[in-house]
């Protein structure tokens, strides 16, 4: 009692305000020390890197980027100190390499990650971990490279670009003054493209009259508003669910169409199955899963029955992996094109001289110019093409930040502890701009850098980690490659490309690298130059 009694007095001899100050002395001395000692960004006292992140939210790469290099490669962080966030950020190839491949076991997609995706991506191979993505992996590998797949989805892809995108590119040149969103139109590319791969299922996105279709909207407002979560601390984000609020509210809403949408097709597809007795008309993933046959031991094979959940989560995640990834991929490398007209040209000169080729096989008719179709092998042998593309996603990744999470202490090669619970975030938009990785002219958009006597030479996947590293490298490379080279290869054959005049091209915060204001563009019908 006396001890109160004493310490109420000192509260009324010293007053309220020499607290307060007292207190902001001691917040600025934290600060000043942080500041002098710390080579990473601002840790504020309590808030930790919270108010640094949203003091630079407009450029929220560069300035990660220039943050980096002055921390050497590396710097540690921490959330609110009632949040619990803390790890690191790097651009250390090494470390990515430790931890992508070495330790993979011990940092995997994580709680933190798969809690705020789990709405959307339920269970799929995008958001598993442990033997449940072991499991989804090994199925996606066999049915994604089996022949069957490969052909469907080529031909496929084909009739969508001839068929629909370019007639879609003809009439904005013939009715729509030559200017197009051409992010929007290949975000409707890639969505139909790989809903038709996955599902079986065309949403028709890239009709004519541009439709407004409420599985692709609603998926791309599931995605955008998931980052939100990643954003602002669980004591936020979970409340505003658990009562509806605010975007959380959205969220549930466009949730709710993707996953109606997917089990639609899964059930029809289910029951086309069961009447049918068989699928064999059908060589997209979901009919191929619901066909799987898995090989035991003895090499013999036994039919495997996944659950309708389970092909849900898994065509979704394979969705989100193919629509956004490619698209924006494209998106960026018509721009670094246009911007640099030796480039552009080099690519031109490529597919005319293998458009040329064609008249050294007397027995292939060589079909007009304009209606240009490259087989399989042509788009494989577009050296220059491939590398301009891998330039580009170098520059412009179409995933910028990814995140691992730490399951027990551990320590990296140079040193570098991380505790459990911790999470890794690595950037690959600042790699790509790191002078001691890719040389002093790191940011130059200079595809030759892929190029070694005429042939394409892939990076280490560590230092180039666009499509992931180690076991979870991306099954769907290939595809990808193909499907980019094909829609570029159509549209710089037949087209010049250009920015419209003082459009405004920066990226947008979110978990694929889109472009804030879109890419207005004009289309100007390309003069052809003769492959004979």
């Amino acid at each position: 009692m006396t001890n109160l009694l004493s310490f109420s007095a000192i509260l009324n001899l010293v007053g309220f305000w020499d607290v307060a100050i007292a207190l902001l002395g001691l917040f600025i001395i934290s600060c000043l020390l942080e500041r002098f000692t710390n080579k990473g960004p601002m840790l504020w006292p309590v808030l930790g890197i919270i108010p640094s992140v949203f003091l630079n939210v407009n450029s929220m790469y560069d300035w990660a980027t220039v943050v980096l290099i002055r921390a050497g490669g590396t710097f540690y962080f921490r959330g609110v100190w009632f949040g619990g966030a803390h790890g690191i950020i790097t651009i250390d190839p090494s470390k990515l390499e430790y931890m992508l491949k070495t330790r993979f076991n011990n940092f995997p997609k994580g709680q933190h990650y798969r809690e705020r995706f789990r709405d959307l991506l339920g269970d799929g191979i995008f958001n598993a971990d442990d033997q449940m993505w072991k499991e989804q992996r090994r199925v996606a590998t066999t049915e994604m490279h089996s022949s069957r797949f490969v052909e469907h989805s080529f031909l496929f892809m084909q009739v969508l670009v001839h068929e629909k995108l370019l007639k879609l590119m003809d009439d904005v040149v013939n009715s729509r003054n030559g200017v197009i969103d051409l992010q929007e139109v290949l975000l409707r590319f890639t969505f139909d493209n790989i809903c038709t791969a996955a599902l079986g299922v065309d949403p028709g996105c890239l009709a004519l009259d541009l439709p407004q279709i409420p599985f692709a909207k609603a998926f791309e407002e599931a995605t955008e508003l998931t980052l939100f979560r990643f954003m602002v601390p669980p004591f936020v984000w979970k409340p505003m669910k658990r009562f509806e609020m605010g975007y959380e509210k959205r969220l549930k809403e466009s949730v709710q169409i993707v996953h109606e949408f997917a089990e639609k097709a899964v059930t029809e597809r289910r029951n086309e199955l069961v009447r049918l007795g068989g699928l064999n008309d059908r060589s997209d993933l979901l009919s191929r899963l619901m066909e799987y046959t898995a090989q035991n031991p003895e090499g013999q094979g036994t039919q495997k029955r996944f659950s309708n959940k389970f092909l849900v989560d898994f065509c979704i995640s394979f969705i989100l992996a193919g629509r956004d990834t490619s698209s924006v991929a494209l998106a960026w490398f018509f721009w670094l094109v246009q911007k640099t007209p030796e480039v552009e040209n080099k690519i031109l000169k490529e597919m005319n001289e293998i458009l040329g080729q064609r008249h050294q096989c007397s027995n292939i008719k060589e079909p007009a110019d304009h209606n240009a179709i490259f087989t399989v092998e042509e788009l494989k042998n577009m050296v220059y093409l491939q590398a301009a593309l891998s330039e580009s996603l170098r520059l412009y990744p179409a995933v910028p930040i990814d995140i691992k999470e730490v399951v027990e202490d551990d320590v990296f090669p140079d040193g570098t502890v991380v505790k459990k619970g911790g999470r890794v975030l690595y950037s690959m938009f600042s790699m790509a701009r790191i002078e001691s990785i890719w040389g002093q002219d790191c940011l130059e958009f200079r595809p030759e850098r892929w190029i070694k006597d005429g042939v394409f030479v892939s990076e280490n996947q560590f230092k180039y980690p666009v499509f992931n590293g180690g076991p979870r490298l991306c099954v769907g490379k290939k595809f990808a490659y193909m499907q980019m080279k094909m829609v570029a290869a159509a549209i710089l054959l037949r087209y010049e490309v250009k920015v419209v005049e003082g459009h405004n091209v920066v990226p947008k915060l979110t978990t694929t690298l889109y472009m804030q204001n879109g890419l207005l563009v004009t289309l100007k019908p390309r003069l052809l130059t003769s492959t004979v």
